[in-house]
């Protein structure tokens, strides 16, 4: 048996590890090491020292029991059980954490013949599938970091408050014990409300099925595609249905809408349905609006799932100012110091060649920047170009460089390797990095910037870069940052001299680049985008696998 001493120095240990203070007397806790915990046959040993080299927080958590067994009594276990079986609705899958089984080992520690053994292997059973469930509900259950190579933004271990949530567990709070550990954000809260819809409508049997039709409904169309488009509307809420009888209510002045009659009101609801979806909002049922409709309640309520994973590595959460890229959803958002948030269009990476998920902060502007052709653009784009017209480099503006940085003769194409020439290309009105760009420090050389191509904002579907993000409207986020962060510089005086220079932000302001394929509204209703990089796939695969032996 470990002394008093040795036991206080591995808890303290541990206890540093994880920066956490006890604020607790541990002599207190360890002294009970060499008594009888109770209900336990005399001389048998304290949890904590049983469980001491288990973890940390393991054996935090049983420190802040006085070194006892936790789980000795139906009332809470049946707390438990409750509290895992309802991670279902955290996006989570009960199942994992196999709570009948714990309910069945509680009855057979609990019995009269069993020993002592018995119930610390239970109760270490019951505390590690706890510290597992709440922790895996906090950071997520994944590390995002095995999922996807070149992840660049590490998911803090769980924080969770032991000693409150000891608190709740003794007086079978369950409620508070989730709201104790589930990540703390507007975007998991408005997720988590709408994965709550939604397992409504799975367990209801879903929403009706539109046939696949050759020919488009307009509105005004009168069809008998409409009545089931009204149903499959007013399942998830996005349209109010007219349920009573207007012949037996003769003497009221009831209008109930024609069930086949594609009317106005119903024509909103679908162009709600259509911008929440990403889709062209004029109101026709299209071969794309059609699919988006018939997409199986069951794959909705899988995406809600990946995306409350999401928000779990991300629930660290961003400090105010900050900005924030939606790539799948192809929105930059800034909140300002003030609160409010300005928001505009992005271009992102293209399939292959993906705008990167990570966290970072924006430090600088290039003003009226060159640009240096990337390898990948250089290889794939640029030199075959170049090879079946000498000319483009003139057109563009463009001079050949050494990787030293020595001008190169043009007129020698034929010795050029992908490796041994850079292409750097003026700035100008040309230029595709149009009058600045936002630098910030990332491992993958991606961006935010201007563009002369402002007509492709216009497009719906906007994944048409190599990776790094265009932005509508850089100018005025330039100015916001300048006045937001104390830079006292005359942007636009600066872009209009020509000059190439940098700009250092008097204060950083914190970035983010994430990918969501569902995205909390506020109007309570969730936003579905495509999945450009065909990520959630694996992510689902890797959220239903099981973790709990």
């Amino acid at each position: 048996m470990q002394t008093a001493d040795t036991l206080t120095r591995t808890l303290t240990r541990g206890l540093r590890r994880w920066g956490v203070a006890l604020l607790l007397s541990l002599g207190a806790v360890v002294a009970s090491a060499d008594a009888p915990v109770a209900p336990a046959e005399p001389g048998a040993p304290s949890a904590v020292e049983r469980l001491s080299g288990e973890g940390e927080r393991l054996a935090r958590f049983y420190a802040l029991h006085d070194g006892g067994l936790v789980w000795q009594d139906e009332a809470k276990v049946a707390s438990l059980v409750e509290l895992l079986q309802r991670l279902d609705g955290e996006g989570l899958t009960s199942r994992d954490y196999r709570p009948e089984l714990l309910r069945n080992e509680a009855r057979a520690a609990f019995d009269e013949a069993a020993g002592t053994e018995a119930r610390v292997r239970f109760d270490r059973r019951a505390s590690q599938t706890l510290l597992t469930a709440l922790g895996h509900l906090q950071r997520g259950k994944l590390d995002p970091e095995h999922l996807y190579p070149g992840w660049e933004m590490p998911v803090p271990p769980p924080a969770l408050d032991l000693t409150a949530i000891s608190r709740a567990l003794e007086a079978g709070e369950v409620s508070e014990v989730l709201a104790m550990a589930r990540p703390a954000s507007e975007d998991y809260d408005a997720l988590r409300q709408a994965l709550t819809r939604y397992r409504h409508i799975v367990r209801l049997g879903g929403w009706p099925r539109l046939p696949v039709r050759d020919t488009a409904l307009h509105p005004g169309d009168v069809h008998e595609d409409v009545a089931l488009l009204r149903r499959r509307l007013a399942v998830i809420g996005e349209l109010e249905v007219m349920v009573a009888d207007v012949d037996y209510y003769s003497g009221i002045a009831l209008e109930a809408p024609a069930p086949h009659h594609y009317d106005a009101p119903l024509v909103e609801a679908v162009r709600r349905f259509q911008r929440r979806h990403l889709l062209d909002d004029d109101g026709v049922i299209g071969a794309e609006t059609r699919a988006a409709l018939n997409v199986p309640a069951t794959q909705r309520l899988a995406t809600l799932r990946a995306n409350l994973e999401r928000a779990r590595w991300w629930s660290g959460g961003l400090p105010v100012p900050h900005v924030r890229v939606d790539v799948a959803g192809q929105r930059l958002r800034y909140r300002r110091p003030n609160g409010r948030v300005w928001e505009t269009r992005v271009i992102v990476g293209q399939p292959g060649r993906s705008t990167p998920v990570l966290q970072s902060s924006i430090t600088h502007l290039t003003l009226n920047p060159t640009w240096t052709v990337p390898p990948t653009i250089l290889r794939e784009d640029v030199l075959p170009r170049v090879r079946r017209d000498p000319s483009y480099l003139a057109a563009h503006n463009m001079v050949v460089l050494s990787p030293q940085g020595r001008r190169l003769d043009p007129g020698r194409i034929d010795e050029w390797r992908p490796g041994a020439v850079m292409l750097r290309q003026r700035a100008g009105p040309r230029n595709p990095l149009g009058l600045l760009v936002l630098r910030f420090p990332n491992d993958h050389l991606v961006y935010l910037h201007d563009t002369p191509d402002q007509h492709l904002f216009q497009r719906l579907r906007r994944a048409l870069s190599s990776g790094c993000i265009r932005v509508e409207g850089i100018l005025e986020l330039a100015g916001l940052l300048f006045q937001d962060t104390g830079t006292e510089r005359d942007l636009r005086g600066l872009i209009a001299s020509g000059r190439t220079r940098d700009v250092d932000l008097a204060r950083t302001v914190p970035l983010a680049l994430q990918y969501w394929t569902a995205w909390g509204e506020g109007s309570g209703l969730p936003s579905f985008r495509p999945d450009i990089y065909g990520r959630d796939g694996a992510l689902l695969a890797a959220l239903d696998r099981p973790v709990m032996r």
